[in-house]
């Protein structure tokens, strides 16, 4: 690999704003952008960007990433971008105090133009992708825009860090943007607890003169909508505690089993927060165990679950919702629960006042409350949330081209709002 900067919690996790003289530049000639050979022939209408976008698509889901094994992707994003003219970064992020053993991991920072940044827009997007990894393929035979790409993170979210960045080289290519009028930001860890980016923002609060960023464009899933806004969530465990003893003598014991069943059901049934833009808070029971045998009284029983929050604010909406699923868990047996919630937020509001998109709302969390800020919001991906995260995960290359087309637009109409 090259040489470039590391920021290290040693220097206090100092923001890729800062960089100094050691960043690789490399030279590019921005009238002759760089072209990579993808698999298959090329149909009639082929954009010409269309060869480098999907070499690079190939590259990202072909490298595993799985939320806390990011530093591949990581390395590899950084030696593409420098050889495409691009200073580009990697923002140490402290592991988690009570995680696995890991290696270090790194969120990527990468622009054109004067080696210390100062970007108006960022263009943001995950590099960590859910277990189990999943090997790239695509269809055989003629490549046309219904040709069909398989694999883990082909939607979510490699799919749009690679049409990011073909879209930024695209409005370099033709001077339709200064060059340091826009930053890239691929971070780690959006799928488990979001430190990625919360160490992003928290490098950029510890900062005497931090840039003005104007927008922040998101990248996740949203089959080429423009998303309004997206539910928060609240993510919690709850323990249930019973008296042991034999199950031919219910009445003498406490089942912790019986009592989450009546709790769960009640929560299920309840109505834990509603709203015009979002509709109904839904409550998932992600996992449920308990007890020791069929013959024993359970004295234990634990659930993991996510609520996906409907309201608001965004700071304080899931706080609604954990106090109803409190008030249950008290109506049951106030005696016998206990709830430990790792994080929330209440429901988050992007623009979508963009024309040319179509509008929508999604369900699911991303990295947008992780990053702290008075800043414009756009969420935009290409792909479907539905195949996110199964096994038949997968997107067209057409959806790749029109998301290359869709960021090109939306990071013009960032700049001039």
């Amino acid at each position: 690999m090259r040489p470039f900067l590391l920021f290290s919690a040693a220097l206090g996790i100092v923001c890729p704003f800062a960089l100094g003289s050691e960043i690789q530049k490399v030279l590019f000639d921005k009238s002759q952008p760089q072209r990579v050979a993808s698999e298959g022939a090329l149909d009639d209408e082929t954009p010409s960007y269309r060869n480098e976008l999907l070499a690079l698509h190939k590259e990202l889901v072909s490298i595993p990433s799985i939320t806390f094994d990011e530093n591949e992707v990581a390395s590899f994003l950084v030696d593409h971008l420098t050889e495409r003219g691009y200073n580009a970064a990697l923002q140490f992020v402290p592991p988690p105090d009570d995680g696995p053993n890991i290696k270090e991991r790194f969120n990527v920072a990468a622009w054109r133009g004067p080696k210390k940044a100062n970007p108006r827009v960022i263009v943001s997007s995950h590099i960590d992708v859910v277990p189990p990894y999943i090997p790239y393929s695509i269809d055989k035979g003629k490549i046309t825009k219904d040709t069909m790409i398989k694999g883990r993170g082909s939607v979510d979210a490699k799919g749009c860090v690679a049409t990011m960045v073909t879209a930024l080289n695209e409005l370099h290519a033709r001077d339709a943007i200064h060059d340091d009028d826009v930053m890239l930001l691929f971070v780690v860890g959006e799928e488990v607890t979001g430190d990625g980016m919360r160490t992003f923002s928290k490098s950029l609060a510890e900062m005497k003169d931090p840039p003005k960023i104007d927008a922040v464009i998101f990248g996740e899933p949203t089959e080429l909508n423009l998303a309004c806004g997206h539910k928060g969530g609240l993510f919690c465990d709850i323990t249930a505690k019973g008296t042991p003893g034999h199950s031919g003598y219910p009445w003498l014991g406490k089942s912790a089993n019986e009592l989450m069943v009546r709790a769960m059901v009640k929560i299920l049934d309840a109505d834990l927060g509603v709203s015009d833009l979002f509709g109904n808070t839904t409550f998932n029971i992600g996992r449920i165990e308990g007890g020791i045998a069929g013959n024993v009284i359970p004295e234990n029983a634990t659930v993991n679950f996510a609520a996906r929050v409907a309201v608001g604010p965004e700071a304080t909406g899931q706080l609604f919702v954990k106090e109803r699923v409190q008030a249950i868990l008290d109506e049951v047996d106030k005696d016998a629960f206990e709830m430990d919630c790792s994080h929330g937020y209440g429901s988050v509001e992007t623009n979508c006042d963009v024309d040319g998109f179509k509008k929508v709302t999604v369900n699911y969390g991303t990295d947008i409350p992780n990053l702290a800020g008075n800043h414009t919001r756009y969420l935009y991906g290409p792909g479907t949330i539905l195949v996110a995260h199964g096994a038949r995960e997968n997107l067209t290359v057409g959806d790749l081209e029109e998301a290359v087309e869709g960021y090109q637009k939306l990071i013009l109409h960032a700049l001039k709002h």
